[in-house]
């Protein structure tokens, strides 16, 4: 595969758990422990293709609603996630990062998670890019607020802010962004994800299921990639 036609950044919306799960006659904590098998195989993979960034859809601002038992078995997962990881993201070189109000989630995962993004931060072939309690809309109204903080205090002048500035304020701005964005399941939605960064992404939905996405299914996905042209407008 020509290493131009490798997506750089490719993120994906992790959608199927339940139906996984409800078609096996199982509780959809099941499904969503499937899942997790999926994320660690989507990162193995993504390592193996040379795609140098994966940011994976992992708990959304929405995701509050659904009932508490369902929440909090889903931080259980994450906490366990880590735990068992971590060695295997050492060993691997793959930093960890969260985009999201990681603040805004229980102990003892969040502690988890900001330690491993700090013991990670050198680590060089891959970065996995958790999306965790996140909502684009929400991150896009933050990055307001910081900016009209900046403007208030004179640290900034109105005229200074531009599409390259705004993205600076975003939980993001250290990554490329998306060149290709999967969702899986078959839904035709974005589901207030990376609003801002996925503008010229290229999308691609596929009916699998997420338990079942496999290696396969990011070759396949990259070879569509490969096919398209990007004119990003012009």
């Amino acid at each position: 595969m020509n290493s131009s036609s490798i997506p750089k950044h490719v993120a994906i919306i992790m959608d199927g758990n339940g139906r996984w799960a409800k078609s096996r006659g199982l509780p959809r904590i099941a499904g969503h422990r499937a899942g997790v098998d999926s994320a660690r195989e989507a990162v193995k993979s993504a390592s193996e293709l040379g795609i140098k960034v994966i940011t994976l859809y992992t708990f959304s601002t929405e995701n509050w609603k659904r009932p508490k038992d369902e929440v909090m078995a889903l931080f259980g997962l994450l906490e366990d996630y880590i735990d068992k990881e971590f060695d295997k993201l050492m060993e691997n070189r793959i930093r960890l990062m969260v985009t999201g109000d990681i603040d805004g989630i229980p102990e003892p995962l969040r502690s988890k998670l900001k330690k491993a993004i700090v013991d990670t931060a050198y680590n060089d072939v891959i970065t996995l890019n958790l999306a965790i309690n996140y909502g684009s809309r929400a991150e896009i109204a933050r990055a307001v607020r910081l900016i009209a903080t900046e403007v208030k205090e004179s640290r900034l002048k109105v005229d200074e802010i531009n599409e390259e500035l705004f993205s600076k304020y975003l939980y993001t701005k250290n990554l490329p962004d998306p060149d290709l964005l999967i969702r899986t399941s078959g839904e035709h939605r974005v589901s207030n994800f990376l609003l801002w960064q996925i503008s010229y992404s290229e999308v691609l939905i596929t009916d699998v299921l997420w338990p079942d996405f496999r290696k396969k299914d990011l070759q396949e996905a990259i070879t569509w990639f490969g096919m398209r042209q990007r004119r990003f407008g012009g």
